[in-house]
């Protein structure tokens, strides 16, 4: 494979997958009844380290694409974002991941996903920028390279060194049923690595799908407490958030907006709670300090909300200004 360059050294590391989303250019129409489609850059991690460097902080995603016209899209695309690319490789031999995204007209989302093997799933251990990893503050990962290897494997390897190296582990399982052999296949996959993250986010239909109880609950929610774990934070869509660390924990109130397309919602919060972390030497702060804790997580709501009032993922990302915007009229 071949790989990108660019720099400088993140203090963010996004890990996974990065791909194309065709999203039907009407909503609340099927796939089938739809006559023509939007193309946008998709992937968690890749819409994370965009969302990273949208709110002035510094990220890198390292993964692999086709060596096709769709990945070096994407690369500019990241480039363009100026998000650092030394850990994207290039396959010659597979494609660069597609994905057919329905929005239904409540702003949810359908997925159908062409991959037999697409380049994501086939980074390998080997091919590891893991010097890229050293050097950043936090590793940040989902659920769905884990699925298969040899991707599994770089994963595994890529958060064994962030761990030795004293980086914090990110971790937004972001469930992709279709992608995986089965629920149960899922539910063991995600749970494989769910006790090394120092903090996890997921979401309320997330809970509900990881334990098989109301996500409403508090005590269900704390089964996906670990003794490693320093924050779980759960979003509840507009409602909001809710947070525990091992001090406090409590609620968020999160912002009405005019939603078009959730898709991204998660990932921009997740990249500005990320740049909060990452800021000087915060980290500490905004797991003991509630208050900061929860000013951090009010801005990454209003990111969140923002980004649904726009068709897609990066294209949608706030910057800091909107957030506080919304923040600023949310007070008046």
């Amino acid at each position: 494979m071949t790989m990108s360059a660019t720099s400088p050294s993140p203090s963010i590391v996004a890990f996974g997958e990065m791909l194309i989303d065709f999203v039907p250019d009407v909503a609340g129409v099927s796939l089938a009844e739809s006559t023509a489609f939007l193309k946008a850059p998709g992937g968690a991690p890749a819409n994370v380290a965009c969302a990273i460097t949208k709110l002035g902080g510094n990220s890198a995603f390292i993964g692999t694409l086709g060596d096709d016209e769709f990945g070096h899209m994407l690369v500019d695309i990241l480039k363009k974002n100026e998000v650092n690319t030394d850990g994207v490789c290039f396959d010659p031999d597979a494609r660069t991941a597609l994905a057919f995204v329905t929005p239904k007209k409540n702003g949810e989302r359908e997925f159908m996903f062409y991959r037999n093997p697409s380049a994501d799933m086939l980074l390998k251990e080997s091919e590891l920028n893991i010097g890229l990893i050293k050097r950043a503050k936090i590793f940040h990962y989902g659920s769905i390279s884990l699925i298969s290897k040899p991707c599994r494997s770089a994963h595994i390897a890529a958060m064994k060194a962030a761990k030795e190296a004293g980086i914090l582990l990110s971790y937004d399982p972001n469930v992709r049923l279709p992608l995986w052999p089965s629920a149960d296949a899922a539910r063991d996959g995600i749970k494989s690595i769910w006790d090394q993250a120092d903090f996890i986010k997921v979401s309320d239909e997330e809970v509900q799908f990881l334990t098989h109880g109301d996500p409403g609950k508090e005590d269900v929610v704390l089964r996906l407490w670990h003794d490693n774990l320093k924050l779980l934070v759960v979003t509840d869509g507009e409602k909001g958030c809710r947070y525990f660390t091992k001090s406090f924990k409590g609620k968020v109130a999160g912002f009405s907006v005019n939603t078009v397309d959730t898709t991204g919602a998660g990932d921009a919060f997740v990249g500005a709670l990320l740049v909060s972390m990452a800021i000087d030497d915060t980290t500490s702060c905004i797991f003991h300090d509630e208050g900061k804790l929860r000013e951090a997580l009010t801005f990454a709501n209003a990111c969140g909300a923002i980004c649904t009032t726009k068709k897609g993922a990066i294209p949608a990302l706030p910057s800091t200004f909107q957030a506080h915007e919304l923040i600023n009229k949310s007070k008046a």
